[in-house]
């Protein structure tokens, strides 16, 4: 039979139905609706045959399996007549979450707007489309312009234009469950403030002068790096630090004069000797309206679109090229002094789940649903992405294929990557070594409870199985200053010496019992969660004097800068950093969580030891191995209690570096053996050239201290 299209358009109050696979309608139903021979299923033209399968109460409600002869093709509208003449859209649900779905609709092209020779084609994958329509505005923000797309193999909407060059505004109105949706392109490449507008780039013309993104410091391997994490804002905000695009990209690229002796802005992060500047995020985030000025606080962990920089950081948020042009001249000056940069990339969630571009392109593909259609929330925040589906991993690869290459970036953090799964982390790794295999790939491995196996998760009890992927190490942050959610827990460092010999196995990178090699192991005791180490000291030890929290907070910093495997420090760190006892100030205004410049000088004395112990890092190797077998190398050293030592034998040599910790509250000696030795840190003092020669086979080591020394073997 058939039938008008036009006459169906009525959304049932009575019932609702969705596709769950290609073949079974799932049909929710007021009670009293009658089920035998009641519902007529249609396209609009035809009707298609079906069978009832299932038929239960659900309280007040009617669950109803339709098993349907013919097979669902997304982006039809299909309808479902009762003979009440209530009627309803077929929705597309489950379905989308198919295997069989993933595997007929996956496209391995190219999407976005990619500017040619002969104008703009648009691509963009929305296969439960029934139609997209480009809209083109012009820098007024009026339409001027809709461009039809016709639809392509694989769910792929296609359309171009010999009229549309560079600089054009572009949205797509997604038709799709009976709903026309103005959407921003999901891989739009530059876009307006608070990304209102995708923007056709040529990307070259973004470029500073002398730009090359594949020239960068050189790098050999994982465990050579020394990560100094750090916020944009935070780093020049602070009127004290003498920098005047305060706040912004552009202070990086600032170099004022020395201070007391000490490097200014990015001179400082250079002459502190560390390797890798992790910036937290920088794509496009929602928290913070790019065009109020000043714009408020975030760390950023609310992203929205994954190949936009982020506009608040940019002197001009209005212009698209103005931001990506500024972060590309903040990464090219970090390189020129040396130093790689990491991104912290936010793929597990999205900002708002139904205001995101990939909910309103493709409905309920990209995020984890629970069994009772609920968003999975494993996040926290509300929603959790899939991974595991191949366009959301494709969008992943994509994202930081497309910053490496055209940004330069040199790692990526994953934040929350216990979300993400195993084989997705491994494609990332996989498409990032066809680049650069020094890039740096890790991430927050904790268990997440995401409906996603626990076998299947990127998380640190399956690190074998993602090598050369990085995981922060909980277990060496908890036994060096306590466990992180009792703040009055101790750890090492800080005066329980019960837990040194889990300490020793952190120590030689947690390759006994966690990972493949000690470059897996990211070692910490800060970051930009949680309490600062100078506050959590604050909370576990109200008693203690200032004198000896400093000289616990530099003995658990010397612990993370001189274990195998690869140290992460908090910016600030290196000067007892405090955020006045705000544990989480993701949204603390600037006087919470700016860099303070004043302090950093005012504890100099501090900030030049933690730059000897990183630089006695980078001259000895016995510091920086990864395998498993070269962790032969290192031996402990019988020792009383708070005392832990061991001794590293130096290749090619007949000399071994030999360090010692004290944990305790009270001085004690340690036997070291017969012989001279060259001390190179001892108290606040640290360096690669011998600070004192000494002949002692007894050493006293004062309280929370750490010793490093060289004999002969």
């Amino acid at each position: 039979m058939i039938r008008d299209y036009s006459a169906y358009k009525k959304v049932s109050q009575a019932f609702t139905a969705y596709w769950d696979d290609f073949h079974t309608i799932t049909v929710m139903a007021n009670i009293s609706l009658d089920v035998k021979n009641a519902y007529t299923l249609t396209d609009g033209h035809l009707d298609i045959p079906f069978e009832v399968k299932e038929n239960s109460k659900m309280g007040k409600k009617r669950l109803i399996s339709l098993h349907v002869d013919r097979e669902y093709m997304p982006g039809n509208n299909y309808y479902l007549i009762h003979s009440s003449g209530e009627t309803s859209l077929v929705f597309t649900g489950k379905v989308v979450r198919t295997e069989m779905f993933d595997d007929r609709y996956y496209y391995d092209g190219e999407l976005g707007a990619l500017l040619t020779e002969n104008g703009t084609v648009f691509r963009v994958w929305a296969p439960t489309a029934t139609d997209v329509i480009v809209n083109i505005y012009n820098d007024t923000f009026q339409k001027i312009k809709e461009l039809p797309m016709l639809k392509q193999e694989r769910g792929v909407f296609e359309g171009s234009s010999a009229e549309v060059s560079e600089g054009a505004l572009y949205t797509y109105s997604v038709n799709v469950n009976g709903e026309c949706r103005e959407t921003i392109d999901p891989y739009a490449r530059a876009a307006t403030s608070n990304c209102k507008f995708g923007m056709v780039i040529n990307p070259s013309h973004t470029n500073p002068e002398g730009w090359n993104p594949f020239s960068k410091p050189s790098f050999a391997k994982p465990s050579d790096a020394i990560i100094y994490e750090l916020h944009v804002r935070d780093f020049s905000v602070q009127a004290k630090s003498g920098l005047k695009n305060r706040g912004k990209y552009k202070a990086f690229t600032e170099e004022p004069p020395d201070k007391d002796g000490i490097p200014a802005g990015i001179n400082y992060i250079k002459w502190l000797g560390v390797t890798h500047v992790e910036l937290l995020p920088i794509q496009d985030f929602g928290s913070v309206d790019e065009m109020k000025v000043p714009p408020s606080y975030n760390w950023g962990y609310d992203p929205i679109h994954y190949f936009v920089p982020e506009g608040s950081y940019s002197l001009n948020s209005h212009e698209p090229y103005t931001r990506i042009r500024e972060v590309k001249e903040m990464i090219q000056k970090l390189h020129e002094k040396g130093l790689r940069v990491i991104m912290d990339v936010v793929f597990n969630h999205v900002y708002q789940l139904h205001a995101s571009p990939l909910e309103k392109v493709v409905p309920g593909y990209y995020f984890r649903f629970d069994h009772g259609g609920k968003p999975s929330n494993g996040t926290g925040v509300g929603n959790d992405t899939a991974s595991e589906r191949r366009m959301m991993r494709k969008l992943i690869v994509d994202s930081v294929v497309y910053w490496a290459k055209e940004y330069g970036i040199d790692g990526f953090r994953f934040d929350l990557m216990g979300i993400h799964d195993k084989e997705t982390m491994n494609e990332v790794r996989y498409a990032l070594d066809c680049i650069d295999p020094t890039i740096l790939v890790f991430g927050e491995g904790w268990h997440m409870n995401t409906i996603l196996p626990d076998h299947r998760k990127a998380m640190s009890g399956n690190a074998r199985e993602t090598p050369r992927i990085g995981y922060f190490n909980d277990y060496f942050r908890d036994s060096v200053k306590g466990k992180l959610f009792d703040t009055r827990s101790t750890g090492f460092a800080n005066g329980n010496f019960s837990v040194k010999e889990d300490v020793k196995k952190c120590i030689m990178g947690s390759v006994e019992d966690k990972f493949i090699t000690a470059s897996q192991s990211i070692n910490y005791v800060e970051c930009h969660d949680n309490h600062t180490l100078w506050d959590r000291l604050n909370r576990s030890h109200p008693g203690v004097s200032e004198d000896v929290k400093q000289r616990m907070h530099r003995l658990a910093t010397a612990i993370t800068i001189l274990s195998q495997g690869i140290p992460f420090i908090h910016a600030g760190q290196e000067f007892f950093r405090t955020k006045n006892g705000v544990e989480d100030s993701y949204k603390s205004p600037d006087k919470i969580n700016r860099f303070d410049w004043q302090r950093m000088r005012a504890v100099q004395a501090n900030v030049k030891y933690i730059r000897g112990l990183i630089s006695i890092r980078k001259h000895f190797d016995a510091f920086r191995m990864a395998e498993r077998h070269e962790m032969n190398r290192i031996s402990f050293i019988d020792s009383p209690g708070p005392i832990l030592a061991y001794r590293i034998h130096q290749q090619h040599s007949s000399e071994s570096i030999v360090v010692i910790h004290n944990g305790g509250f009270h001085d004690d000696i340690i036997d070291i053996g017969d012989g001279e030795k060259w001390i190179l840190a001892d108290g606040e003092v640290a360096s690669v050239e011998p600070i004192r020669k000494t002949s002692d086979k007894l050493l006293s080591v004062t309280p929370f201290n750490t010793i490093i020394l060289i004999t002969n073997d």
